[in-house]
Protein backbone atom coordinates (compact mmCIF):
# COMPACT_ATOMS: atom_id res chain seq x y z
CA UNK A 1 0.00 0.00 0.00
CA UNK A 2 1.41 3.39 -1.24
CA UNK A 3 0.10 7.42 -0.79
CA UNK A 4 1.28 10.26 -2.39
CA UNK A 5 0.45 13.62 -1.51
CA UNK A 6 1.28 16.62 -3.75
CA UNK A 7 2.77 19.85 -2.64
CA UNK A 8 3.63 23.18 -3.77
CA UNK A 9 6.56 24.74 -2.70
CA UNK A 10 7.88 27.71 -4.15
CA UNK A 11 6.37 27.11 -7.73
CA UNK A 12 7.62 23.54 -7.60
CA UNK A 13 5.47 20.64 -7.61
CA UNK A 14 6.54 17.83 -5.06
CA UNK A 15 5.04 14.52 -5.12
CA UNK A 16 5.58 13.13 -1.91
CA UNK A 17 5.21 9.34 -2.08
CA UNK A 18 5.16 6.62 0.96
CA UNK A 19 4.49 3.22 1.72
CA UNK A 20 5.38 0.08 -0.45
CA UNK A 21 4.74 0.30 -4.62
CA UNK A 22 4.87 -2.56 -6.25
CA UNK A 23 4.32 -3.40 -10.13
CA UNK A 24 0.49 -3.70 -9.79
CA UNK A 25 0.64 0.53 -8.63
CA UNK A 26 3.19 1.65 -10.78
CA UNK A 27 0.16 2.56 -13.42
CA UNK A 28 -1.35 4.78 -11.23
CA UNK A 29 1.65 6.49 -10.41
CA UNK A 30 2.62 6.83 -13.70
CA UNK A 31 -0.83 8.24 -14.06
CA UNK A 32 -0.68 10.54 -11.11
CA UNK A 33 3.03 11.90 -12.12
CA UNK A 34 1.90 12.45 -15.62
CA UNK A 35 -1.22 14.65 -15.15
CA UNK A 36 0.95 16.63 -12.68
CA UNK A 37 3.24 17.33 -15.63
CA UNK A 38 0.37 18.10 -18.06
CA UNK A 39 1.34 21.50 -17.73
CA UNK A 40 4.76 21.32 -18.75
CA UNK A 41 6.30 21.72 -15.20
CA UNK A 42 8.31 18.94 -14.07
CA UNK A 43 7.46 18.05 -10.71
CA UNK A 44 9.93 16.05 -7.96
CA UNK A 45 9.28 12.97 -6.27
CA UNK A 46 10.20 12.73 -2.55
CA UNK A 47 11.09 9.26 -1.87
CA UNK A 48 11.88 10.12 1.78
CA UNK A 49 9.29 7.38 3.23
CA UNK A 50 9.07 4.72 0.76
CA UNK A 51 9.90 1.87 2.29
CA UNK A 52 9.52 -0.94 -0.61
CA UNK A 53 9.90 -1.04 -4.37
CA UNK A 54 10.04 -3.43 -7.10
CA UNK A 55 12.21 -3.88 -9.87
CA UNK A 56 9.10 -2.31 -12.28
CA UNK A 57 9.23 1.05 -9.85
CA UNK A 58 12.93 1.10 -10.77
CA UNK A 59 13.02 1.24 -13.75
CA UNK A 60 10.31 3.68 -13.93
CA UNK A 61 12.27 5.95 -11.38
CA UNK A 62 15.51 6.08 -13.43
CA UNK A 63 13.44 7.07 -16.14
CA UNK A 64 12.01 9.65 -14.97
CA UNK A 65 15.46 10.77 -13.56
CA UNK A 66 16.57 10.51 -16.98
CA UNK A 67 13.61 12.49 -18.18
CA UNK A 68 14.87 15.37 -15.67
CA UNK A 69 12.61 14.62 -12.87
CA UNK A 70 14.66 14.90 -9.02
CA UNK A 71 14.51 12.08 -6.86
CA UNK A 72 14.43 13.90 -3.67
CA UNK A 73 15.19 12.25 -0.20
CA UNK A 74 16.36 8.64 -2.30
CA UNK A 75 16.44 6.12 -0.40
CA UNK A 76 20.41 4.54 -0.54
CA UNK A 77 18.61 1.33 -1.63
CA UNK A 78 16.85 2.42 -4.15
CA UNK A 79 19.36 5.06 -5.50
CA UNK A 80 21.83 2.08 -5.71
CA UNK A 81 19.44 -0.20 -7.49
CA UNK A 82 18.74 2.78 -10.11
CA UNK A 83 22.81 2.92 -10.44
CA UNK A 84 23.09 -1.08 -10.63
CA UNK A 85 20.35 -1.00 -13.82
CA UNK A 86 21.91 1.86 -15.72
CA UNK A 87 24.86 -0.01 -15.35
CA UNK A 88 23.37 -3.28 -16.78
CA UNK A 89 21.60 -1.38 -19.35
CA UNK A 90 25.08 0.02 -20.86
CA UNK A 91 26.56 -3.23 -20.79
CA UNK A 92 23.65 -4.52 -22.92
CA UNK A 93 24.32 -1.89 -25.33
Amino acid sequence: MWKIRKLEDGGRKVLNISGRIAAEELEELQKVVSSEEADHQKVELDLKDVKLVDRHVISFLAGCEANGTRLLNCPLYIREWIASESEAEGLED
